[in-house]
């Protein structure tokens, strides 16, 4: 169970949370577009520069010990993604640059006939790569519709589209803009009773529930760091025959074994030190949890997300009922106390009297970051109709507090009644 406790060690991490704006702390609703970090993140990656800071594979002491600490942070980042093999887990820029090169080395298997199933609930990183990617094959793309009125995937209608000529099912584990969780284990399944591949979008489910490659039994899931309180990096993870067959664009001489198949030049050591830090955080939240319990890192992850997700629920719970008390304000999303389960807390409003834009500069005046727009999630607001101004997206994670989201409330309704 989640406690006061387990709150306060977490926030006291968090050296963002101390700042105040107008002499009121600051409120950090923006967590879809980057968490903030806690110190031992920015202390991993000082310290790897301070003391560490070397190119891959040297003979002398800082090279052998960056190495060592690469090693252990594809091993933290397989713990996170439930993968066995921690070469099948490979970093780079972000999630985008990693899908692009991804996609690439797909394209090349694929031809005029094929098709490639994309969804109109996803971040445009996780729909683009692959719509270009089919283009320069010949292949055809198939949008899978949602639900307008909860903003969920269609499942029958993805599942009508997924056909024998499907080469490729790309689908997020949750929705960056309103949070609907999809039932990627289901999907995935679809998938390869249809002889095709599927990718996974884990970037906005990554900081809230447990990844878990293996239980989805999906071919290919990529994240970012820095959506889980690390730094601006991107991870991928893929199924190791199919790592193995792909070609990967890259340079030569290059390491052709992995996972340096499939990283393309130096990367960035530093921004991976924090990635580590990151990990062991999240599992820190299980392990006191756990009120000292020996735990290895994949069963201490297990439990800091159970905790989480309780809290994150409660988190939402309060914000949705007060949203619903506001006559200004619409919800776009799950909005029934029974279906909590099938969503994360993030929300996203329209306000009846103010545009995104305006509404967010208000919050942003009283101290709340929360971001307006569309956020790349561009298929959805245009089947919404709400182009070019989009939503506020309001975001929520674990070292949110219930004060916060009350403040929230307050300043919306200060603004109806103006």
């Amino acid at each position: 169970m989640w406690t006061n406790e387990i709150l306060e060690y977490c926030r006291r991490q968090f050296p963002a949370l101390r700042r105040e704006i107008n002499g009121r702390p600051i409120v950090y609703f923006d967590g879809p577009a980057g968490t903030q970090v806690p110190k031992r993140v920015i202390d991993a990656v000082s310290h790897y520069y301070a003391h560490n800071n070397a190119n891959h594979g040297g003979l002398f002491p800082t090279a052998r010990e960056s190495d060592d600490m690469l090693t252990e942070a594809h091993r933290a980042m397989a713990d996170l993604l439930g993968a066995e093999d921690p070469d099948t887990v490979y970093f780079g820029p972000n999630m985008t640059t990693l899908t692009f090169a991804l996609s690439r080395a797909l394209s090349r298997t694929w031809q005029a006939g094929d098709e490639v199933v994309v969804t109109r609930l996803d971040h445009d990183a996780n729909v683009t790569p692959w719509v270009l990617a089919a283009r320069d094959a010949g292949a055809t793309v198939r949008y899978a519709e949602f639900h307008r009125e909860d903003c969920t995937l269609d499942l029958d209608d993805l599942r009508s589209k997924i056909t024998d000529r499907t080469r490729l099912v790309a689908i997020g584990c949750a929705s960056n803009s309103v949070g609907s969780i999809n039932p990627v284990t289901d999907i995935c399944r679809w998938a390869r009773e249809a002889g095709a591949l599927s990718f996974l979008d884990a970037v906005h489910f990554a900081p809230h529930s447990l990844v878990d490659v293996t239980a989805f039994e999906c071919d290919f899931l990529a994240c970012s760091a820095y959506k889980f309180f690390g730094p601006h990096l991107g991870m991928m993870w893929g199924r190791r025959d199919l790592l193995e067959e792909l070609s990967a664009y890259k340079l030569r001489p290059a390491p052709d074994s992995l996972p340096g198949r499939w990283m393309t030049g130096t990367q960035n050591h530093e921004g991976i030190a924090g990635v580590l830090a990151a990990v062991e955080y999240l599992a820190d939240i299980g392990r006191r949890h756990a009120a000292g319990g020996n735990l290895d890192r994949r069963a201490a992850l297990g439990e800091a997300y159970t905790v989480i997700g309780e809290y994150e629920r409660q988190s939402i719970a309060r914000l949705i009922s007060g949203l619903a008390d506001l006559d200004d304000v619409r919800i776009w999303g799950i909005t029934d106390p029974d279906r909590f389960s099938q969503r994360l807390p993030t929300i996203s409003i329209t306000h009846a009297k103010k545009r995104p834009a305006e509404l967010a500069q208000y919050l942003g005046e009283c101290g709340i970051c929360v971001w307006h727009g569309n956020y790349y999630a561009l298929q959805l607001t245009e089947t919404l109709g709400l182009e070019p101004d989009g939503m506020v997206r309001i975001g929520l994670v674990h070292y949110n507090t219930a004060e916060e989201v009350d403040r929230l409330l307050e300043a919306l309704a200060d603004l109806s009644k103006a």
